[in-house]
């Protein structure tokens, strides 16, 4: 290559476009302060440069790059992170160089989470506490708010918050202690986080609080401002006590500063500081009316200046090779700024050149310099408060241009990109311009369409067209010259399928030629692959599938031939692809199921009725009837029946016939098959040995057969034999045979019969529709054989020398038994064997001589003619009759397997004679008490076995196993049960069952399973879960898998799949051991979406000033995700603007590009293109394509105003064009006189920045017209006009009058307003604003403000539909604006379509025909006027057709229905009579009274498969046990099933405790019964079923309820004991936690726990009744432990709890009361002691035992007397009189009772007789009353009334006012003595007694006995009779005069405590009486009265 010389007009050329054309870039616009942005949002950060072609931008974030450099003027970041902070900087470069912008700093306002725990800070009193805010990270810095204990922190005199969030406490005191934490607020994110605590604690809080001296706490800081902020604020902190009078003082120089001092004086705030507020501050602390020191701090307040520039370069220097220059470069700032310099955005740091050299005034000296040092110099200046730069270009000359590397020629194909290569050198830089003949391709200021300059100096040509092929020339010029070189472009046309195969539909057998043709260019080649199914199909050897000129040739072709085919054509010029598919069709099957019916009416008639055939593949065109009459010829009756049909009526028939109808279907392919309508001929069966059978035949006519099993022209059937037991035809034995060719007899056999057995035998033919008819059947019997075991072998009459023997016929005889062969021998003695022969009829034989006392070895066995069957032995001894033998024993369980477990035992007794069998039973699962056994195992014939192994476990489930053993004489009871072992784990066995998939969405599917049933989960529940595993049917990408942990689950939506792609899925359980097998392949298809990717290659060029032609390739095809419909959308906007983007349709996938109209001109157009699918629209293009439409002359200049306006002068100012149109380059001003000459103008030109003009020398008070024009490269456009007076008196305007709207003129979205034009204030009007309000409660808003000044009416547009508005308007001239105008009357516009279409919200299947559609509205402002109601459209999808346009489907009547739904509120609605298994599409739209909105996004939904609609039926809750339940249901009815039913859910809890006990029992099997195990006894449970199918759950039925039956109780909940004294203690308990029944009563039981005197003895006290859970035992033992057991019962006792007590005071209790002594004082009875030693403790108060001298127990008198008593008085009518009392006192403390006091001396309870109580005095009273009883009968008898008078009623007179008491009833009570009786405490008889006493119910009788009974007792002595029965009549032995009251009112009077009631137990053998405490005795008994007691 070498340099050219060009003439010297184009070297010119070139020079001066290199001269003029390439501009260095620069920015527009600089960085602006700092920004801070929320976390999350989205930001934008745009680099505005300019300069020549190509321009390409990188960005940095601190200093770091972070994109490469691109066309790409835009950073996004879609989410920002709080990472995301730092200085961000963009680098942008032309050919020129690289310029470097000024840092744009972003923050990130975000909130992190406190990282430091609890805090722990301790101050001494009177310090001051220093507490610093628990870090957060955050920015900004949050704002803080403490809290001590939970209130909020004010600042105060004494609590200081600093700057830095620090909070001082001063002169801490105690009350300061305390949580602290802080609240801090983010005020720019709004987030709020609560720190940890900070706890303060106060050291020496209880020392004075004296005087401390001032400290400065928190000492000011130095300051540092930047100049021009708004304040300064310094800060002081100081502590003294009292803080009252801490006093803090500010001063500058010495002097106070008074001003800015805040609260409390510790903060200074300098308000918009300025050098002369720079300089030294002291904060000065001190104390008022003190002598202490003062404290005091310094701080300095300095500001800061950002760096500007004193000098700077020019924007662009020159300089020479070789030669040196200087770029100056001096900046100055606070403090003094530093200067870093880059070339091309590089810092001369890192570059390291030595020409490089900066001078010690800031500049830059660049020395020698070299072409490449050619580029843009950057100076910047940077301080701590900011940074500054300047910028120049140095272009070095004198060296011409050069090429380092010259352009090459290339190759490329159509559509691709070509580059070409051009590097130059020279100085200048030279530039680059690429041409094409004449025509400029790309240079720094050209650039059209496809050509781009590269920044290297290439031409990128991109897409390549192959017009485009020729020579490309590169010139490069500078000024010292050119040079210029060429290259070729060759352009390959490329290679596409131009003959694409399509889909074809041949006959199965046929050939099959699926064409591909392709055009390329001749210059390369080409190669074809075929795929099937994404599959490579290869070449066959037997040439049935071949490769010819591209097209595939498959003969012979089958149904796996069938499928999707794709043709792909592979070349250096480009690859091309095309689908189709091949269907392989054959003859249709022939109907089924055809049934014939008799018309009943028309005996002509019959109907015929069939279900649909296998169509073939093809689409069946009719059906055809024949009939046979009489068994006559076939022929055709009906020729043509519609293949829709299934049912036909065949007329004109012949009554009183027989005939024969069958049916076949047609198709493309022709008449398909009848099933054969003859049996096979001459059939024969013989009998081959006893288990199989020969069968020959010939098969049927020819014409009879029916089929197309075609082999060498001769139709031959398949076979079919079978044989069934004569008796038994359920046991089928069914074989196919294929038929043998070659032969036309067939041979075939049936193994594995019965022995012995007659079998009915036959044949039959079958085709593909299904079978023939049989042959006759043939009776056969299959041969005999040795027979089986006789059955049920046993002895009896069983002797020293005979015995019988006897047995049964074998159940498999096998033949017919002609005898049966008897032997015995002698154990272990061969030659005593004894055989012997018996008829069939012999079933016993007795065996005689044999030796007594020997074991025998018998055996039986049958004989058949076969020979001799198997054989059954036993062993017998002679004498000793054989029995049951007993049960095993000492199960043992060892090697327990997942399957298996080893059981060995010890042989129970053999029953003499030999063992035949062993059973295993097991519980499984479940192993209590009421569950049952099940046979596992038998094991026969092995009479010694030790061991077993039990086979066929369940894995990891419970077993428990028990044995029987057998003999001859029957099974022996089970052994004791085994321990229970649970199997090991196993992995699962089966998959999970009927797996199916669905579409989900698009990039989805939902898969579902019916889950594992328990029993074979092999493993522990928990770990049991699900695998999937998912991949793509065409084997592309990888195998993912997703794992369920949720072993119930049963579905599962796997998303993250790709659009429109079929898959295949598997799943297989697993648990802790490992996976089970994976389950069979299903298919799914994701939904069609839209597309994910955009159009290739888009471009665009503008056509004119207001045209761009676009254009733009496919999508491809991994990113269809669909059928593309068209290429919807072409979005277009103007680049950097808020307008709404522009929509144009393009319609259909044909049409690739487009011409956009209606442009504004000159402006930089946003251009992308988007595809879409029946779903929606796809993804735009990206990046954006801009494209400049063409300049134009430039619109009329606005906004002219005068706003000064004098006599002779005017100044005129106005504002550039709207519509540019261009560059503005300049602006003309023309005026005139208005009275003038109409063309006479005086006219100035203006510069493009000048936007004003004065005016002067003009006449005064006169009207001049002003114009104003402006200009483009294009020329003047149209002026703007204007008049104005010059005049000074002027004033603002009038406003509008008189605002009309038209009402014809209202339309939904725009209105016409007119009005009348006030008066102009001598100041013509320049524009008019109107102002309009949306009712009813809308601001005003403007809405223009550019009106002309001469309209009278304009169009309002823009306004919402169905919306009320109010307007008003003002004018504006030179002075100003005028008031607004009168407002309008109420304007509403009209209603128009809607919107928005109303939002889907779920499609649910309600039945399987019909779904329930949920929507939610659309907004209320959308709706554009009355909202009417909805309208739903759905159609029936067909994926595997040919996708319709979706618009057409939306429309289209038949493909489509639609429903309307006229009731607004309505947010569901029901579509019904829908297909089954089919998948709809629904959409919506909303309506009003003008029409429909735009339909919603389409929701596909599934239908056929629902949920039940109704619960289970019929459900019973019946009892089992105390803890199952058995639960019977029936199912849901059949129409209400909605699908099969694959299980039930039973939800069952505790009816007083449901949300803590319901649990879910899951039945995956269609059982209508469950038992629901392990509940709690006798607890009301219920009970809820639901029924569930594939589709999802049912509802619950309504709660049944169910009771468990009674169970032992648990334990009582405690034992405590109260009142333990020497010899007795109350013991009292709580109820059962769980009663799991009704407690009856309760047993105590208690010992001693080492016996005494040498003796144990055990008590037992029952107790009935659930009441009573205390005890009172009198008769312990001072210092012996006892142990107390106590157990509840319902049906059975429970079990116990246990506790212990000593008998005897504790430690610490007090000691015995001192002097008792007693005094008696007419009915009082006064008892008197000391206190005696207290004890460890205080003494609480005392109580007094009592000892009747008829008892020999002490028991309690009183209780709780007061600890200051010393004595206690009781009347002696309370005690029984004749009885000699003891008393004796103990006291009590905390610890417990104390040692009893030594008793008193005894005293009768007797008081003084009155003297009416004398004998004589009654002798007396006794004769007065006899004498006027004689008086009385002397007076009746004088009367004469003896004979008449009537009985008298002699009153009942008693001597004493009480009648004697009943005896009692004993107390409920039953003791026992489980040990020795005898001798123990020397009081117990020798004999053990058990006395029981029925409950105290009281008989009617005895409700009147005594009055006294009917009060309840407090107190009474309870008389415990023994032996003596002296004791039993004590009662009666009362003195006179005795009160009944006495007995019965035994009671405290001082104490006024309620007292427990306690049962009293004594088992000593002596009398004595005992205290019951006042409680609450069981209903329906009564309290002792005193004298009366139990029995013991």
């Amino acid at each position: 290559l070498t340099r050219k010389q060009q003439p010297l007009s184009d070297r010119c050329f070139i020079i001066m476009h290199g001269l003029h054309s390439d501009v260095a870039p620069y920015f527009k616009t600089e960085p602006g302060r700092p920004e801070t942005h929320l976390e999350g949002n989205r930001l934008v950060l745009t680099c505005l440069a300019e300069g020549s072609w190509p321009l390409e931008f990188r960005w940095m974030l601190n200093g770091t790059d972070i994109t490469a450099f691109s066309p790409e003027y835009k950073y996004i970041i879609p989410s920002l992170q709080h990472t995301d902070m730092g200085a961000y900087q963009c680098v942008v470069r032309n050919r020129m160089g690289a310029l470097l912008q000024r840092r744009a700093e972003i923050h990130v306002a975000y909130m992190g989470n406190y990282v430091e725990g609890d805090q722990r800070k301790t101050v001494t009193q009177g310090r001051a506490a220093v507490l610093n805010s628990p870090a957060v990270s955050s920015f900004p810095r949050p704002q803080v708010t403490w809290f001590m204990d939970g209130y909020k922190i004010i600042p105060s005199s004494r609590v200081a918050i600093t700057l830095e969030n620090q909070l001082v406490v001063l002169a801490t005191a105690a009350t300061d202690a305390g949580r602290y934490y802080v609240q801090a607020f983010n005020e720019k994110n709004g987030e709020n986080k609560t720190s940890p605590n900070v706890y303060l604690n106060v050291a020496d809080a209880d020392a004075p609080a004296g005087p401390v001296a001032p400290v400065i706490v928190i000492a000011p800081r130095n300051t540092t401002v930047t100049a021009g902020v708004s304040k300064a604020t310094m800060e002081c902190v100081a502590n003294a006590r009292p803080v009252e009078k801490l006093n803090l003082v500010w001063r500058r120089n010495g002097v106070e500063v008074a001003s800015g001092v805040g609260s409390f004086g510790r903060r200074l705030t300098i308000v918009n500081p300025t050098s002369a507020d720079v300089g030294l501050y002291v904060c000065e602390a001190s104390l008022l009316d003190s002598s202490m020191k003062h404290a005091e701090a310094r701080a300095f307040l300095s500001i800061i200046e950002s760096p500007y520039f004193t000098v700077e370069p020019r924007r662009k220097m020159m300089g020479e090779v070789e030669k040196s220059v200087d770029i100056p470069c001096q900046a100055r700032g606070v403090p003094t700024p530093k200067l870093e310099w880059y070339k091309d955005a590089v810092p001369l740091s890192r570059l390291s050149n030595p020409r490089y050299k900066v001078t010690s005034s800031g500049g830059l000296q660049v020395r020698q310099l070299q072409p490449n040092d050619t580029g843009i110099f950057q100076c910047f200046a940077r301080n701590a408060a900011g940074e500054a730069q300047v910028h120049t270009y140095l272009d070095v000359t004198s060296m011409a241009p050069a090429f380092s590397t010259p352009p090459a020629n290339i190759t490329v194909t159509d559509g691709t990109v070509a580059t070409f290569t051009c590097q130059v050198s020279g100085a200048p830089k030279p530039a680059i311009v690429w041409k094409k003949d004449a025509q400029i391709l790309a240079s720094g200021s050209v650039k059209i369409p496809r050509f781009a300059l590269l920044e290297s100096g290439g031409l990128q040509v991109q897409p390549v067209v192959l017009q485009d092929m020729g020579t490309y020339t590169c010139y490069a010029a500078n000024m010292e010259g050119t040079v210029n070189a060429s290259a070729d472009l060759t352009v390959w046309s490329r290679t596409y399928i131009s003959q694409p195969p399509t889909d074809r539909r041949v006959i199965k057998g046929t050939t099959a030629i699926l064409e591909c043709g392709a055009t390329h260019d001749p210059r390369v080649s080409v190669r074809f692959v075929w795929k099937k199914d994404g599959e490579m199909v290869g070449q066959s050897r037997g040439g049935r599938i071949s490769l010819q000129e591209g097209s595939l040739h498959i003969t012979q072709t089958w149904s796996g031939d069938i499928g999707d085919y794709t043709c792909d054509v592979l070349s250096p010029a480009g690859n091309d692809s095309k689908a189709t598919r091949l269907e392989v069709i054959e003859l249709p099957h022939s109907p089924r199921h055809l049934q014939a019916r008799l018309n009943a009416t028309d005996s002509r008639s019959v109907e015929l009725l069939w279900m649909r055939p296998f169509d073939g593949n093809s689409p069946l065109l009719h059906y055809v009837v024949e009939l046979s009459e009489n068994n006559s010829p076939w022929r055709v009756y009906l020729a043509n029946v519609n293949p829709a049909l299934m049912t036909t009526v065949v007329t004109g028939l012949t009554p009183a016939r027989t005939y024969q109808f069958r049916v076949c279907a047609v198709n493309q392919v022709g008449k398909g098959q009848y099933i054969p309508t003859a049996p096979p001929q001459g059939v024969e069966a013989i009998a081959v040995n006893s288990t199989t059978i020969k069968f020959t035949w010939n098969p049927p006519p020819q014409q009879f057969i029916n089929g197309i099993n075609q082999v060498n022209d001769i139709s031959f059937p398949l076979s079919q034999l079978s044989a069934w037991p004569e008796h038994s035809p359920e046991d089928t034995i069914v074989v196919t045979i294929t038929p043998d060719y070659h032969g036309t007899r067939h041979l075939a056999y049936v193994s594995g019969l019965k022995k012995f057995t007659w079998y009915l035998t036959s044949v039959l033919c079958f085709t593909t529709p299904g079978n023939g008819p049989r042959s006759a059947p043939r009776l056969v019997q299959t041969h005999e054989d040795i027979p089986g075991p006789v059955g049920r072998l046993s002895f009896t009459e069983i002797l020293d020398t005979s015995l019988r023997v006897s047995w049964e016929e074998p159940v498999e005889k096998n033949g017919v038994i002609t005898g049966y062969l008897l032997s015995w021998e002698a154990q272990g003695k061969n030659q005593s064997r004894v055989a012997q022969t018996m008829p069939n009829t012999t079933l016993e034989y007795k065996v005689t001589g044999l030796t007594s006392l020997t074991t025998y070895t018998l055996e039986v066995a049958a004989i058949t003619a076969a020979g001799i069957g198997m054989i059954t032995s036993s062993t017998i001894s002679s004498g000793v009759p054989p029995e049951l033998p007993g049960p095993p024993s000492n199960l043992v369980i060892s090697k327990i397997s997942p399957r298996s477990a080893t059981l060995k035992f010890r042989a129970g007794d053999d029953g003499k004679t030999a063992i035949s069998k062993w059973i295993v039973e097991g519980q499984v699962g479940s192993t209590g008490e009421e569950e049952e056994w099940k046979v596992l195992y038998e094991k026969d014939n092995d009479p010694e076995a030790q061991v077993l192994e039990v086979p066929n476990l369940t894995p990891f489930t419970f077993y428990r196993f028990r044995m029987r053993q057998a003999n001859v004489v029957g099974s022996s009871k089970t052994s004791e049960p085994s321990r229970l072992i649970q199997t090991l784990q196993a992995p699962p066995d089966a998959a999970p069952s009927s797996v199916s998939v669905r579409t989900a969405s698009e990039t989805s599917v939902w898969l579902r399973w019916v889950p594992l049933p328990e029993t074979e989960y092999n493993g522990n529940p928990e770990s049991v879960g699900y695998r999937l595993r998912v991949w793509r049917a065409d084997q592309q990408g990888e195998v993912s898998t997703r794992v369920v942990s949720d072993r119930l689950e049963r579905e599962i939506t796997l998303e993250g799949l790709e659009e429109w792609t079929e898959y295949l899925l598997q799943i297989q359980a697993f648990n802790s051991i490992g996976p089970g097998p994976w389950s069979e392949p299903v298919r799914g298809r994701t939904r069609e979406s839209v597309p994910s990717g955009a159009p290739d290659n888009v471009t665009a060029e503008a056509m004119s000033s207001t045209h761009i032609l676009v254009t733009w390739g496919p999508v491809p095809d991994s990113e269809q995700n669909g059928n593309i419909l068209g290429y919807k959308v072409i979005l277009y906007r103007e680049q950097d603007s808020n307008t709404e983007p522009q929509v144009q349709v393009v319609k259909g996938n044909l049409t690739q590009s487009t011409l956009l109209r209606n442009l504004r001109k000159y402006v930089l157009y946003e251009i992308q293109v988007l595809a879409f699918t029946r779903i929606g629209d796809g993804q735009l293009s990206s990046p954006p394509v801009l494209e400049r439409t063409k300049d134009d002359v430039p619109g009329p200049p606005v906004r002219l105003v005068f706003p000064e306006v004098r006599l002779t002068e005017v100044r005129v100012v106005w504002q550039s064009p709207v519509d540019a149109n261009g560059i503005i380059i300049g602006y003309q001003v023309a005026y005139r006189l208005d009275s003038g000459e109409p063309n006479q103008f005086t006219t100035v030109d203006v510069g493009p920045n000048t936007k004003e003009f004065t005016a002067s020398a003009l006449s005064q008070e006169s009207a001049y017209i002003f114009r104003i024009s402006a200009r483009t490269q294009q020329g003047w456009g149209t002026a703007a006009q204007a008049v104005v007076i010059t005049t000074e008196i002027r004033e603002r305007p009038q406003p509008p009058l008189q605002l009309s709207v038209p009402q014809d003129q209202v339309q939904s979205r725009r209105l016409w307003l007119e009005w009348v034009p006030g008066r102009d204030g001598s100041s013509p009007v320049r524009y008019f604003t109107l102002q309009l309000r949306q009712l009813p409660d809308g601001g005003w808003i403007t809405h223009s403000s550019a009106i002309s000044h001469n309209s009278t009416s304009c169009v309002v547009d823009r306004l919402k539909p169905y919306t009320s508005y109010k307007l008003r308007m003002m004018a504006t001239n030179d002075i100003g604006d005028s008031k607004y105008s009168q407002e309008t009357d109420a304007i509403t516009t009209l209603q128009d379509v809607p919107d928005e279409a109303p939002v889907i919200q779920s499609v649910k299947p309600s039945t399987t025909t019909s779904v329930l559609v949920q929507w939610q509205s659309p907004k209320e402002e959308s709706v554009n006027g009355v909202l009417l109601g909805y309208r739903l459209y759905y159609r029936e999808l067909q994926y595997d057709s040919t996708p319709l346009d979706s618009k057409k489907a939306i429309n289209s009547s038949v493909a489509r229905s639609d429903l309307t739904v006229s009731s607004p509120s309505l947010m569901e609605f029901e579509l019904t009579q829908l297909q089954k298994y089919r998948r709809y599409e629904i959409i919506m739209t909303t309506y009003n009274i003008i029409g429909e909105s735009p339909a919603s996004a389409p929701v596909e939904v599934f239908v056929g498969e629902a949920a039940p609609s109704v619960a289970p039926q019929n459900i019973q809750v019946n009892t089992m046990s105390s803890t199952q339940l058995e639960v019977q249901w029936e199912p849901p009815p059949v129409e209400t099933q909605n699908g099969i039913i694959q299980g039930y859910k039973i939800y069952y809890w505790e009816i007083e405790n449901q949300n803590e006990t319901e649990k879910v029992k899951i039945l995956f099997l269609p059982e209508t019964s469950v038992r629901l195990k392990n509940l709690t006894s006798y607890t009301y449970y219920m009970v809820k079923l639901s029924a569930f199918n594939a589709a999802g759950d049912g509802p619950l039925s309504e709660p049944r309820k169910g009771r468990t039956l009674q169970a032992a109780p648990s334990a009582p909940s405690f034992i405590s004991f109260s009142e333990v004294t020497s010899t007795a203690v109350n013991v009292s308990w709580g109820l059962p936690l769980t009663p799991n029944g009704v407690v009856d009563g309760y047993r105590v039981v208690y010992e001693p726990s080492a016996p005494i005197h040498g003796v144990t003895k055990v008590i037992t006290v029952d107790i009935r009744g659930s009441w009573q859970r205390w005890l009172k035992v009198r008769d312990l033992t001072k210092g012996v432990t006892y142990c107390f057991r106590v157990q509840a019962r319902t049906i059975s006792y429970g079990p116990e709890v246990t506790a212990n007590v000593t008998a005897g005071p504790v430690e610490g209790a007090p000691g015995s009361p001192l002097k008792i002594s007693l005094m008696k004082s007419g009915s009082t009875l006064t008892i008197h002691w000391a206190p005696g030693d207290g004890g460890a403790g205080h003494v609480t108060g005392y109580a007094i035992e009592a000892r009747p001298s008829d008892e020999a127990l002490w028991d309690t008198f009183v209780r709780h007397l007061p600890p200051s008593t010393t004595s206690h008085s009781v009347s002696l009518e309370r005690l029984r009189q004749g009885v000699s009392y003891q008393f004796r006192v103990l006291a009590i403390n905390e610890y417990g009772y104390g040692e009893p006091s030594a008793p008193s001396a005894a005293m009768s309870a007797q008081p003084e007789t009155p003297f009416y109580e004398e004998w004589w005095f009654l002798l007396v009273l006794a004769l007065c009353g006899l004498i006027l009883l004689l008086l009385l009968v002397f007076g009746l008898v004088l009367h004469g009334q003896s004979r008449n008078v009537s009985p008298l009623l002699w009153p009942s007179l008693s001597v004493f006012p009480g009648r004697s008491p009943p005896r009692p009833n004993p107390a409920g009570l039953r003791y026992s003595d489980e040990d020795i009786c005898n001798n123990y405490n020397g009081a117990i008889s020798t004999e053990c007694t058990a006395l029981t006493e029925r409950p105290a119910d009281l008989s009617e009788s005895e409700a009147t006995d005594s009055d006294c009974e009917e009060d309840q007792l407090k107190h009474s002595f309870v008389n415990h009779y023994m032996s003596d029965p002296s004791y039993f009549n004590s009662w009666k032995r009362q003195q006179k005069g005795l009160k009944q009251t006495l007995a019965c009112s035994y009671e405290e009077r001082v104490s006024s405590d309620a007292d427990g009631y306690y049962q009293t137990v004594v088992t000593q053998h002596s009398v004595g009486g005992v205290y019951t405490p006042a409680g609450q005795p069981a209903p329906g008994s009564r309290t002792p009265i005193t004298g009366f007691s139990s029995f013991v």
